[in-house]
């Protein structure tokens, strides 16, 4: 092997397209090019070519894909076929370009590639998000160098000294907060929606009338960021300036970390990025977990955070106006509870996630093999 290539392998990402699999794809992206790996991504369709950031400025491959849950028995026939493509596309990738090894973050997209990975010999890194293992790492966990975890407890995880806690590696400019202070609340309150990669239209429904019953000192007080579905911006708009609340609606927001840096509380679902993100920057939180998610997992994600008394859980069939009404009407009248907050979210909160989960890759696998 020559010099150049023992300072300079290749490490090949692959993830599939939501948030909580893109960002901590995206951290590691930029941890490992600064370190000068060569670095490649492969995904489906629906990804190649339509990230930005750094994935967005590395080689992209698309192969054949398909989700299995929650689909028809028809559709998962065609999604097993077009999986089957898939894998002999990526095994096909990783024979021309001999990757030091490849690393999956989840998703139906990174399968092919993660599976490729497998059925090659070339080392498998898994990166598990949530607090309860998928089904697909699950599977993949048995044949990896090693499973990196977001949770220090992970359930179906097994005990295998292989599972190792790092933490979910979060943007650049997110991880950067994490020594800022709690902003004041002396003369705003700042509240920030988030909905999930596709909004939450419970949220549109709910979250306005109960800002509406508030008293007039807090009302007054009030910014309101949120996120909703594409389309809904207009009459949610329209309602927070019926009731005269500064108000900023999106469907999707550039300057997170701008954002995260003036919020006193986010209402949020309990996706794995969101509630590692919210940590790091020490933001309280109200979660309302999707109750569709995969094996609850929402749920198992948001009890960290209410365990360490960083938020309050409120499941989807108890979040009304009136439930929410009180909890934010509390939270409110009592800085110094949510100062305590902060504290608990910033505890428990990992900002150099993508740096662990690096030393990791150098140190089991690309070391170890002598690249």
């Amino acid at each position: 092997m020559t010099k150049e290539k023992r300072q300079d392998p290749l490490i090949i990402l692959t993830a599939g397209g939501t948030g909580g699999h893109v960002y901590p794809a995206e951290s590691l992206a930029e941890e490992l090019s600064l370190r000068g790996y060569k670095l490649m991504l492969i995904t489906d369709k629906r990804g190649k070519d339509n990230y930005k950031g750094k994935l967005g400025e590395i080689t992209n491959y698309s192969v054949l894909s398909g989700g299995i849950v929650g689909k028809s028995r028809l559709f998962k026939i065609k999604s097993i076929f077009k999986t089957c493509i898939g894998i002999i596309q990526a095994m096909w990738i990783i024979h021309r370009k001999k990757p030091a090894c490849i690393v999956g973050f989840g998703g139906y997209a990174s399968f092919p590639a993660c599976m490729g990975a497998v059925l090659s010999g070339t080392p498998l890194i898994i990166h598990e998000q949530n607090s309860v293992m998928s089904r697909t790492n699950r599977f993949l966990s048995k044949y990896a160098e090693f499973t990196a975890q977001s949770f220090r407890n992970v359930k179906y995880s097994s005990n295998s000294k292989q599972n190792i806690f790092c933490g979910m590696p979060v943007r650049t400019s997110i991880a950067q907060l994490t020594d800022k202070p709690y902003p004041q609340t002396s003369s705003t309150i700042q509240i920030l929606v988030l909905g999930g990669s596709q909004g939450a239209k419970i949220f549109g429904e709910i979250i306005p009338q109960s800002v509406k019953g508030l008293p007039d000192s807090i009302k007054s007080r009030l910014k309101i960021y949120q996120q909703c579905r594409k389309g809904e911006e207009a009459s949610i708009s329209q309602i927070y300036s019926d009731y005269g609340i500064d108000h900023t609606v999106s469907s999707f927001f550039e300057n997170m970390s701008e954002i995260y840096s003036q919020t006193h509380i986010i209402i949020s679902r309990a996706g794995a990025s969101s509630v590692s993100e919210l940590t790091v920057a020490g933001i309280p939180s109200i979660l309302v977990p999707l109750p569709t998610a995969a094996d609850n997992h929402q749920e198992f994600n948001a009890t960290e955070i209410s365990s360490a008394g960083a938020g309050k859980i409120i499941l989807q069939k108890d979040f009304t106006p009136q439930t929410l009404q009180s909890v934010l009407e509390e939270w409110c009248s009592n800085p110094q509870k949510l100062q305590q907050m902060s504290l608990a979210a910033h505890r428990i909160g990992i900002s150099d996630a993508a740096t662990r989960l690096a030393n990791l890759i150098e140190s089991r696998v690309i070391i170890n093999r002598g690249e």
